[in-house]
């Protein structure tokens, strides 16, 4: 039985290694919403949502208080909405209800809300493509809503046609938000193998194998990570594998902690808790200073991969020794933006987006707010996508991209984003044309191993 003696000893990662509560995130159904009706259905969408979910900021700040605890995020994810609404829906149609999930997410109070999605690694309905098409829009004309498209998984290979839109959707994004640097696109998640109880935005949705409503949390820590590396400097790898598994053992008994005390009090099931180690703009708070704790010059140099291999590994071992539910993604998230060693690396020339993508094979997800010229083309994009969504189809785990092309800006440059989004570096992609390839469309198979049954 978990009780607050078990969090005592965390008191200094808390303290003085921003160890946090990331975000506690409630999964709400929305099948009961479903319809034909877009007015109709948005209605019952926001009515859903804020009765559901009316009391999860309070008692979220109220466990904060009680316990020490900094929550940072309170979030909101949906049924992928694609679902709710049936028929033959026009794009306009799907913006009323991103407007009612915007509403809903400023009625009850939370940073974001997720679920404006579409799986469509096998093909689209009709409903799937309008919403797609809506996305520009919906994201321009909303603040909370984060959108996600599911184009590939390991059963089903990559849908091409759905990439190749992918591509354009983003450039899309990015022009219609263009005053805000292609904020929009920092909304937007293009999945392979996408799981449906991740906490964490942009790519948060609830699953059609989760109940009516479920809370999922998130925890981060990898300054508390960092820190005790310090601790073993010079140690063999054995070593630093066993001090990472320890210290994610007690940041996931405190993610637990926190997400059977939500649960509890709002009378909704606890679902999982996701161990990533999320960083921020905060120094201190970075993946790539861990990386680099454990002996590289800087976060890019040769030995990253491995070094992020070793992490993401540790960090998931410790966390299934501390809950059976550990779930969504956990791991190691790479956001370029996010991370202070990153931004560094990246200004240093010493990390590229080639280097981010061999790191996506062994990391918690894949190419994450990374920015890169605002006249990049469509089509290498979509090449972008594919190759990351390939790695996630052959290695039987989730990979993700988040580009901005940050409309106006080459490299070299910077976009100020703020927050938890902190600063993106706008970095060079490969010049060399992926048209044709693009352009062939159709669905590239899944692998041989995907036949296990």
């Amino acid at each position: 039985m978990l009780n607050s003696l078990e969090i005592l000893e965390t008191v200094k990662m808390i303290a003085e290694e921003h160890l946090d509560i990331r975000t506690v995130t409630m999964g709400i159904s929305l099948l009961r919403c479903a319809g034909d009706d877009a007015k109709l259905v948005s209605d019952k969408v926001y009515d859903t949502i804020t009765t559901q979910a009316e009391k999860l900021v309070e008692t979220a700040e109220n466990i904060e208080t009680e316990y020490g605890i900094p929550i940072i995020n309170k979030r909101i994810s949906v049924t992928p909405a694609a679902m709710i609404l049936g028929g033959r829906p026009s794009p306009r149609d799907f913006v009323l209800i991103a407007k009612a999930l915007d509403r809903a997410a400023k009625t009850t109070g939370v940073n974001f809300i997720g679920g404006y999605s579409a799986l469509v690694h096998k093909g689209m309905t009709n409903s799937d493509a309008a919403l797609i098409a809506s996305i520009p829009e919906a994201l321009s004309v909303t603040d909370l809503v984060c959108s996600s498209v599911n184009v590939g998984t390991t059963r089903a290979g990559i849908n091409m046609d759905a990439v190749a839109q992918m591509g354009r959707v983003i450039k899309e994004t990015a022009e219609k938000t263009k005053e805000r640097d292609g904020f929009g696109c920092a909304k937007l998640v293009v999945f392979c193998n996408a799981v449906e109880d991740n906490p964490f935005m942009a790519g948060a949705f609830c699953g059609v194998g989760e109940p009516d409503a479920v809370i999922n949390v998130g925890v981060s820590g990898p300054g508390v990570v960092k820190c005790a590396l310090e601790q073993v400097k010079g140690a063999d790898f054995g070593v630093v594998a066993e001090t990472i598994k320890k210290t994610a053992f007690k940041i996931t008994r405190m993610g637990q902690l926190v997400a059977q005390e939500a649960s509890r009090r709002l009378g909704v099931p606890f679902g999982i808790v996701d161990l990533s180690l999320a960083p921020t703009p905060a120094v201190g708070d970075s993946v790539a200073y861990i990386l680099e704790e454990m002996g590289l010059e800087t976060c890019g140099t040769h030995g990253t991969t491995a070094a992020l291999a070793l992490l993401n590994d540790a960090v998931k071992k410790g966390g299934v020794m501390a809950s059976s539910y550990v779930g969504g993604l956990s791991g190691a998230f790479i956001p370029v933006s996010e991370d202070a060693g990153m931004i560094a690396a990246t200004r240093a020339g010493a990390l590229s987006l080639d280097k981010l993508e061999a790191m996506t094979c062994v990391c918690s997800v894949g190419l994450d707010m990374i920015c890169v010229p605002g006249d990049t083309p469509a089509e290498t994009i979509s090449a972008i996508i594919a190759d990351e969504a390939a790695i996630g189809m052959i290695n039987n785990k989730t990979t993700a991209v988040r580009l901005i092309p940050a409309p106006g800006k080459k490299v070299g440059d910077t976009v100020e984003f703020g927050g938890l989004l902190g600063t993106g570096p706008v970095m060079a992609v490969n010049n060399c044309k992926s048209t044709d390839f693009i352009a062939r469309g159709g669905r590239i198979p899944a692998p041989i191993h995907s036949l296990r049954n």
